[in-house]
């Protein structure tokens, strides 16, 4: 029996907005309070979504994205990156909202997550093959130290392969952004960036705020 019971959960935004974010972080809070984490321990994530269409940041919100904290023996979560989760090393993302949105709503365990990494290595190519330059996302860039307990990593992936785990079930509440309904894309939903037509491929790089 996991903390999360997936057939209970239901749609509550889209990828990044402030709906899904704070779900995201509830359930991440639930299944770190049903364990019981050493009194000193302190981590943090933080994922921060850069471009995200405007709709989602309606209503004077700053940065899309979630965090979840565990500092002082408590443990919280909410939408947005704060300095102070940000200030606690633990994992933290920063990513183009394009770049991850659609495949983020894909369903997987250990090797879905290397396919559609395999995936998206393809698309990120065939972007710089296009454009005429490397890596014009710039992705993989040196950010800070990465810490992943196994008291914190346990607990937020248990049950992965069967469907359940951190991932699982954002998944579940994440609802389809219209801007990837007629783009062509893997099984893992990662755009297939050498099928689209041309007028498919600016708009894509404009939602990545890829120039050309």
């Amino acid at each position: 029996m996991y903390v999360i019971d997936m057939s209970k959960l239901k749609k509550e935004g889209e990828f990044g907005s402030k709906a899904w974010g704070e779900a995201c972080a509830a359930a991440s809070v639930k299944i770190l309070e049903a364990e019981k984490l050493p009194g000193d321990l302190e981590w943090a994530f933080t994922e921060e979504y850069f471009y995200p269409p405007a709709r989602l940041m309606e209503g004077g919100r700053k940065k899309a994205g979630y965090f979840i904290l565990v500092k002082d023996g408590k443990i919280t979560g909410g939408d947005g990156c704060p300095d102070e989760a940000l200030a606690v090393t633990g994992l933290h993302i920063k990513a183009r909202w394009a770049a991850i949105c659609n495949q983020s709503g894909g369903f997987y365990g250990t090797e879905g997550q290397h396919q559609r990494s395999a995936d998206e290595g393809v698309m990120y190519k065939a972007i710089e093959a296009y454009v005429g330059r490397p890596n014009p996302l710039a992705t993989g860039s040196k950010g800070s130290k990465i810490y992943w307990p196994e008291e914190i990593g346990g607990p937020l992936m248990a049950g992965k392969e069967e469907g359940n785990g951190l991932h699982n079930i954002a998944a579940a509440m994440q609802i389809e952004s219209p801007e990837f309904a007629d783009f062509p894309v893997t099984k893992m939903r990662v755009p297939i960036f050498d099928s689209m037509t041309d007028g498919q491929k600016k708009a894509f790089l404009k939602l990545l705020h890829v120039e050309m």
